[in-house]
């Protein structure tokens, strides 16, 4: 007679698959982050100045990227649904391939000068912003609990290299756009929509098998052999088979952040980190030339922010998981201050800009790192896809509400009150830690 143990996997080798999947999956999704991280970042530096130059308004440089965080926005619960019901794989290539049908309409709104058409665009190529974050957690899927830090800084940090090639592209888009007869600006979203449609196909094709799915299969093997369990099937899927997430899973969800005072911490550092990056960043470019920097500059610059929102995530994530979640977050909200002060009293000066920026982008690492960690680990298993998606949708409408004014407010006193009123932003995080701090 055939016993448990004769017909279910050795789950050391169980173990030894998940490992190996665990590390294909982030080489796939790192490639993926490389090449679509060029398109994301054409649209930080280029598109204000296309929705400028479309509009010929100011004002709509920030409603360039209030449009690309409202899709963002927009798509951040469906696609941790879509997640849930068919992987990780059709989530992530969807939400790519959308932001290349973006890139696409953002060429035509050059060519015919068309605002609707410019803020569908924007809407659509938003996706891809909401795809890059949440790429994240897809590394985090199959990592073991104590290096789920260092697991999602990985995939930030791949996007370091399309990230700073992107903002740099204004040059070479201009010689694209003068080879097919478009307005300047366009030849960089045509480059845009070929890196994001090209990281859809590098997922559709390779992220195989479907981490999500597999971690369902055979999640917390590493527990399982440690309480000595024959199989890694004591530890399936919270949801039985074949049956699909609900909104009751998303009310669930947002009643744990309620009740769950370190998880309802981690999510308001992420919104509040997202809101004061972008307001910063969206009218940086718009301010650096109206002080006579050119593309050149002003790519230069975007390209050391958003080296410092990546380049360093590995570092942080391991400082993270080894100091603790909460310390990280604190010391991410004292860079801010400091990268506000900066900015703010740059008046003209470059190197005074370069270093705020860059010190704006390492302090949105540290709280998104570790802020994403915290929430991944003070929430079930069972209620993390929602709880995620609602995280990304919430930092994401704020973010377009922050960017969304940035642009009227700089326009009435200033980029130095812009940075003010950033720094006021992070003082509630600060706030909540001390309360944590108290209660404890």
């Amino acid at each position: 007679m055939s016993t448990t143990q004769d017909i279910s996997p050795n789950p050391w080798q169980e173990q030894s698959r998940v490992r190996a999947v665990q590390k294909r999956t982030v080489r796939v999704l790192s490639a993926a982050q490389i090449v679509g991280g060029v398109g994301v970042g054409v649209s930080v530096s280029v598109g204000p100045l296309l929705a400028e130059s479309v509009a010929r308004s100011e004002t709509y440089a920030g409603l360039a990227r209030t449009a690309t965080t409202v899709g963002a926005a927009a798509v951040g619960i469906p696609l941790a649904l879509m997640a849930q019901r068919r992987g990780r794989r059709t989530s992530l290539g969807t939400g790519w391939l959308m932001a290349a049908a973006g890139g696409a309409l953002l060429v035509v709104s050059a060519v015919y000068r068309s605002i609707p058409v410019l803020i569908m665009g924007m809407l659509l190529f938003g996706v891809g912003s909401a795809t890059n974050q949440q790429s994240r957690y897809a590394a985090a899927d199959l990592a073991v609990p104590q290096q789920r830090a260092q697991a999602l800084s990985v995939v930030l940090w791949s996007t370091t290299i399309g990230s700073v090639i992107g903002p740099n592209l204004a040059g070479p888009g201009a010689a694209v756009a003068s080879a097919l007869h478009l307005p300047r600006l366009a030849g960089a979203f045509v480059l845009a929509t070929v890196c994001t449609a090209a990281a859809s196909a590098l997922l559709w094709g390779l992220l195989r098998p479907d981490p999500l799915a597999l971690s369902r299969r055979f999640q917390d093997t590493e527990e399982c052999l440690e309480e000595g369990a024959t199989s890694p099937t004591s530890r399936v899927d919270t949801l039985p088979q074949g049956k699909e997430p609900r909104t009751g899973a998303l009310r669930a969800g947002v009643r744990h952040l309620r009740r769950t005072p370190l998880a309802a911490f981690a999510f308001v550092t992420v919104v509040v980190a997202h809101t004061v990056m972008a307001a910063v960043m969206t009218m940086t470019p718009v301010t650096m030339s109206e002080h006579g920097d050119g593309l050149t500059v002003v790519g230069v610059t975007i390209s050391g922010h958003l080296l410092g929102m990546y380049a360093f995530s590995p570092l942080v994530g391991r400082l993270s998981d080894r100091i603790g979640h909460l310390p990280t977050i604190v010391a991410g909200q004292a860079v801010f201050l400091v990268a506000a002060a900066l900015s703010g009293m740059s008046h003209g000066s470059v190197g005074m800009m370069m270093a705020g920026m860059f010190l704006l982008g390492l302090g949105w690492s540290f709280s998104l790192v570790a802020g994403s960690a915290l929430l991944s680990e003070t929430t079930p298993a069972g209620l993390r896809p929602g709880v995620q998606g609602t995280t990304d949708t919430a930092m994401n409408i704020v973010a377009a509400l922050g960017a969304g004014l940035a642009g009227p407010l700089m326009g009435w006193a200033g980029f130095g009150v812009l940075n003010a009123v950033a720094a006021v932003l992070v003082l509630p995080v600060l706030a909540f830690w001390a309360l944590l701090v108290r209660a404890r």
